[in-house]
């Protein structure tokens, strides 16, 4: 039984997305991690507050959490029971970044800090772009080492995720 979800990827992926259909489908809250990092303006939370803000959320008896946040990974993962995460290629990454932030421009999302205003700049873009060579081997090396311990999933892609939710509906 899944009670506490991590859900990892690059941005764009559609993690939020994934959070709220299994919260749903599990009945557990969904926490977006995004929601409790940023403060107005995109003001980062400062180290030491965030992690204990993480350590709040993670104490929880249920949850699916969505969010990279490398800092806080292992802290997180050691609470999960289950962890997936959303594997796509970057040139999708961007395709959903630039449709959210058309689809957001002027206001912010409903998974983030209010008085965050949708945006998309140079250091996000690059984010993206380094995503694949710089965090995906880490947080997959770092995964496989779960593999007996936690349930992991690495889902590629629209139809995989579509078909992991299906099987939890049955």
């Amino acid at each position: 039984m899944m009670k506490r979800v991590l859900i990892l990827g690059p941005s764009g992926s559609g993690k939020s997305t994934l959070g709220e259909k299994l919260g749903r489908i599990l009945g557990i809250p969904i926490i977006h991690l995004d929601q409790y990092y940023w403060k107005p303006d995109w003001v980062y939370t400062p180290e030491e507050e965030w992690q204990a803000k993480v350590k709040n959320l993670i104490s929880s008896e249920s949850w699916v959490m969505d969010g990279n946040y490398t800092s806080t990974l292992k802290l997180r993962a050691s609470a999960a029971d289950t962890i997936i995460f959303i594997d796509i290629p970057r040139r999708l990454s961007y395709l959903r970044i630039f449709t959210r932030f058309l689809r957001f421009r002027g206001g912010t999302r409903p998974d983030v800090t209010e008085g965050c205003p949708e945006k998309i700049d140079w250091d996000f873009i690059r984010w993206i772009w380094d995503y694949p060579r710089t965090r995906k081997p880490v947080i997959l090396r770092f995964l496989e080492n779960l593999k007996t311990t936690k349930n992991v999933f690495v889902l590629q892609g629209h139809q995989e995720v579509e078909a992991f939710l299906q099987s939890l509906e049955k």
